[in-house]
């Protein structure tokens, strides 16, 4: 893997951020102005149906025209890129090894001994990778090291570099998403104890990632196979309008937050669409809950503290307001620009969109 790209956890060199997905292309650049981080470039393209599916690259000569062409109309030249893969086709792990390993024993133990037993898959099939995160001593009293272990499918990875390559562009650092998204709002996260746990609810187009962070470590981490595309669906079936892949209508919307008269509210019981859109939330609602009560269940410890809106479908407005109602659970949507202190063209990238450049944002802010 390092002989490819430095790594799952590497630093880029004076490259770009650039998110690949199902609906749009993600790029940004961002740099250090004095105390402070100034936006260099932000662009947002869509991307054709069948080109990216399932959290995979389906067309790497298309998707490759797409970054060569976005680009070269906003003028932005660059050699290396940063970049990442969805949750979904990775595994995180948090594992103890012996204190008393060297650096080249724990590289050999993590990587060719611990990771196989991790792997939902064959170890020859996977990109590995793993970070120290510090010494504790355990319950026997033996002083042990904790590691986070990375695996990403190598067929994906292979995907990307391909991808890249054919955009005449090098991958100099490939990531989960996640990590780029926690990296964007770190500072909001060290706001929370040892003893509290943060859930990241990432509303993607056609999945939704769900992390549960304790000390800005990702504890927990499950996808589920409902986004944005699932509700504009379940929309445009209950008002008999063609299904559309742009997120104009649906981000237009308000989201009931109070259940009324037998779980209607006054918008539902007149408006077919909201409805349909509802119980898709609730879906997603339920989903969560199982995915907070099957993590509490392994520790009982720990408490969580807030819920995390991020993604496309994270600053739908009032959807803070319905999870909140829905869960008991205090849940705020994540702005991006605002969590970096960076400035953006309000027209080109409204409130409501901000929340879907958590990732691309903590892509690029890995060269500052």
């Amino acid at each position: 893997m390092a002989k490819r790209f430095n790594s799952l956890f590497g630093k880029s060199n004076k490259g770009i951020g650039i998110e690949l997905a199902s609906q749009r292309v993600n790029i940004a650049r961002i740099r250090k102005q004095g105390q402070g981080l100034k936006l260099e470039a932000l662009t947002s393209v869509p991307v054709p149906e069948g080109v990216f599916t399932n959290g995979k690259i389906a067309d790497p000569p298309a998707m490759a025209e797409i970054i060569q062409q976005t680009l070269a109309e906003n003028k932005i030249k660059v050699s290396k890129v940063a970049t990442s893969v969805p949750g979904e086709h990775s595994i995180v792990r948090l594992i103890s090894v012996p204190a008393e390993l060297d650096d080249k024993e724990l590289r050999e133990m993590v990587l060719n001994h611990e990771a196989g037993l991790y792997l939902p898959y064959p170890r020859e099939e996977a990109d590995v990778d793993y970070q120290k995160l510090g010494y504790f001593v355990d319950e026997d009293g033996i002083e042990k090291v904790q590691v986070l272990l990375v695996g990403t499918q190598k067929d994906i990875t292979d995907t990307y570099v391909r991808t890249f390559e054919q955009a005449g562009l090098e991958i100099d650092v490939l990531e989960i998403s996640s990590f780029a998204l926690i990296r964007t709002i770190r500072e909001q996260l060290r706001q929370f104890g040892p003893q509290e746990a943060a859930v990241l609810f990432d509303i993607e187009f056609d999945s939704t990632e769900i992390a549960i962070i304790v000390n800005g470590v990702p504890q927990f981490s499950r996808t589920v196979h409902i986004g944005t595309h699932q509700m504009q669906i379940a929309m445009a079936r209950a008002m008999n309008l063609p299904a559309s892949r742009d997120m104009e209508l649906l981000q237009g919307i308000t989201i009931p937050s109070t259940p009324m008269d037998g779980g209607k509210t006054g918008q539902t019981s007149v408006n077919p669409g909201i409805a349909a859109i509802m119980r898709v939330l609730g879906e997603l609602a339920d989903e969560l809950r199982r995915s907070i009560e099957f993590y509490l269940n392994q520790d009982e410890n720990l408490e969580i503290a807030q819920i995390l809106l991020a993604g496309p479908g994270g600053g739908l407005s009032q959807i803070d307001e319905f999870f909140t109602q829905r869960l008991s659970l205090p849940t705020t949507q994540i702005d991006p620009v605002s969590a970096l202190s960076l400035e953006v063209d309000e027209e080109k990238f409204p409130a409501v969109q901000r929340a879907g450049l958590g990732i691309v944002l903590g892509l690029g802010m890995r060269e500052v």
